[in-house]
């Protein structure tokens, strides 16, 4: 099992193969956490091992609760990809504004005002799939599942666009540390792969809408 932020939790809820959920203590016996790196350093990563580990049952945990957990995290990191991607095109438009070439600030050139024209125009639609996608979570529960595909999965390809071409605007600058632009970029890269990469997501939703076998 991989885990964020495994290091600092007490407890685990873990699901069996039926769906059932567990809890259980951080330091339970027979479970081995095994630090892991990955290219995202603004969050801890953990493999976990159990051999024999007790765990205690909670009670109203089954399929449903599990479904219902997979949709808000995908929900969540539709939303932080988004706040990721808004972050990098800010970040690129002000560096546009002051970088100087040829005697003229870079975001004077036809070439770069499309590059941030484009990543806007993709990422601003986004903010009202993912507000729509909470709201289905809330109030829609008949369209939870779809519309918590549809924000993974889109997210997913509109922030990797956003994050590739806001670090083109920056040039070389854009890959350094001085920028800062390769921790959303990577932090995106995570996000894309956690609980399903976008094609696995678009698969889940096709099955979920009858348009592929289950």
């Amino acid at each position: 099992l991989f885990v964020l932020d495994a290091a600092d939790a007490d407890l685990f809820v873990v699901a069996d193969t039926t769906g059932a959920l567990h809890l259980v203590a951080a330091d339970a016996p027979g479970l081995t956490q095994i630090p892991l790196t990955t290219i995202d350093k603004t969050r801890s990563v953990g493999e976990l091992r159990m051999t024999g580990v007790k765990a205690d049952p909670l009670p109203g945990g089954g399929g449903r609760t599990t479904r219902r957990i997979i949709d808000a995290g995908r929900i969540m990191l539709a939303a932080d990809i988004l706040g990721a991607g808004t972050a990098m095109i800010e970040q690129a438009v002000a560096y546009a504004g002051t970088r100087v070439q040829f005697g003229r600030p870079i975001g004077s050139f036809q070439a770069v005002k499309h590059m941030c024209a484009e990543m806007a125009a993709a990422l601003e639609p986004c903010r009202s799939l993912v507000w729509y996608a909470a709201h289905a979570f809330d109030h829609a529960p008949d369209e939870s599942t779809l519309m918590a595909c549809h924000a993974k999965s889109h997210l997913s390809e509109v922030g990797r666009f956003v994050a590739r071409t806001s670090t083109e605007v920056h040039g070389g600058m854009g890959f350094t540390d001085l920028a800062g632009l390769h921790y959303w970029f990577k932090r995106i890269g995570l996000d894309r792969q956690l609980l399903g990469g976008p094609e696995l997501v678009r698969n889940e939703a096709a099955r979920v809408q009858g348009w592929i076998a289950a």
